[in-house]
């Protein structure tokens, strides 16, 4: 079984995205099958890959609102071992229709649940916003990587993130864990 790693900070400009890509690039170099989610309504993690996202017909909102399976979404990339599940602005009205949900927490990691035994690592791009996409992640996720500015603003915020996970923790991912 795969690990899943949500990288995560409610605070925009930190260097997700940019941690999420290279990562996952790196990860495919040593030979380790990768998935990357982008779960930004940006899409910045789908055209990090050379993944035109104006082009995609499909994207993680049709996993998250219209139980489209994930493997059918999957995108091969030019990088060894790396493949994407795009982001396009679709994206963007799905916290809205998410919100009405029963399991509204939990619908990635439904969404990802086929996928988990098929990859060594799925690695999960958030937006720089607290909401529900930053509770799936941290609700589909094994683990967390927080990347953090040295500048005092985000080091201010640190405290409020270890709160949002130790929730996460005791409400819907008990096996989450900082790495």
């Amino acid at each position: 079984m795969g690990k899943t790693v949500s990288i995560f900070n409610q605070k925009g400009g930190v260097g997700k995205t940019t941690t999420c890509v290279n990562f996952a690039a790196a990860l495919g170099l040593k030979g380790k099958k990768t998935l990357l989610v982008d779960l930004d309504p940006q899409g910045n993690t789908t055209s990090g890959v050379g993944i035109d996202k104006t082009e995609i017909e499909k994207s993680t909102y049709d996993i998250l609102i219209n139980d489209e399976a994930a493997k059918d979404i999957v995108i091969k990339t030019e990088f060894k071992n790396l493949s994407v599940l795009p982001a396009n602005m679709n994206l963007a009205g799905a916290e809205l229709e998410l919100a009405e949900e029963e399991n509204r927490f939990k619908a990635l990691k439904k969404a990802l649940a086929p996928l988990v035994m098929e990859y060594d690592y799925i690695i999960i791009d958030t937006p720089g916003s607290l909401g529900i996409y930053l509770l799936n992640a941290l609700t589909a996720a094994t683990g967390v990587v927080i990347p953090v500015k040295a500048e005092i603003y985000s080091i201010d915020g640190l405290s409020s993130l270890l709160n949002v996970i130790n929730q996460v923790i005791q409400n819907t991912n008990p096996e989450l864990r900082i790495y």
